[in-house]
């Protein structure tokens, strides 16, 4: 019987084949145009752990992009079958997000991730995984810094929209964005089917005064821990 170790290092390679097949199909251009975005969907999962199995609860929710008035919440509980390797993590979480998507009952134009896309070291991230399922242009907002070949990231000048490029072997991975002054910057990168400078635009119209994260991935953070505590007490 092969130990954890080695199953684990069975998954890596198996899920390394996945994701570098996929990396050959990454197009980073604008799919859709900015002034044609109707709605933004933010994903989030929250998760906790029972009588030694893991949970978790996916949430989506869809946002007017001009009005930033809530269109849509959908979320769906599930459990997880695949273990924490870091590096795999959009293995371990699609199936529940693609199950919690399938639930929509609005269209939506883009969709945003509590995570990495391209900042990844494969290129693969959750956000750009993500894209090839859900068939949509897709942007990833980290909170930390996902530390690639030993390169550490500039910090931005201490303004509103102030950026850093992460640049690593000569190729950009993503930007370093404050979004308000005085504090701690957020990680962009594309996920699929949008450029850079896109995104960004897109993060900073979608930020306010009571937080440095974008509103969707904001919302879809409070609804999990909402979700969670409902069917937890914690």
């Amino acid at each position: 019987m092969k130990n954890k170790k080695e199953k684990s290092n069975g998954l890596e390679a198996y899920y390394t084949e996945i994701q570098l097949d996929f990396a050959d199909k990454i197009e980073l251009f604008d799919k859709i145009k900015l002034e044609d975005i109707k709605t933004i969907s933010g994903i989030d999962l929250a998760y906790w752990r029972e009588k030694g199995t893991d949970y978790a609860v996916c949430c989506i929710v869809t946002i007017n992009y001009c009005s930033k008035e809530i269109v849509e919440i959908k979320s769906l509980t599930g459990k997880i079958d695949v273990p924490y390797i870091p590096g795999y993590l959009s293995f371990r979480e699609l199936p529940l997000i693609i199950n919690t998507f399938k639930m929509l009952e609005s269209n939506t134009d883009l969709i945003m991730f509590d995570g990495n896309g391209y900042l990844h070291y494969r290129n693969m991230g959750i956000a750009t995984h993500a894209s090839f399922y859900l068939n949509k242009p897709t942007i990833g907002v980290a909170k930390s810094y996902l530390k690639i070949n030993n390169v550490d990231y500039l910090m931005p000048e201490d303004f509103d929209g102030a950026y850093t490029d992460i640049i690593i072997k000569d190729k950009v991975h993503g930007r370093v964005l404050r979004t308000h002054k005085g504090v701690k910057p957020i990680f962009v990168s594309c996920g699929n089917w949008i450029t850079l400078d896109t995104s960004t635009n897109i993060v900073l119209n979608l930020i306010d005064k009571d937080s440095r994260q974008p509103l969707p991935t904001r919302l879809a953070d409070i609804e999990t821990r909402k979700q969670r505590k409902i069917i937890t007490g914690i």
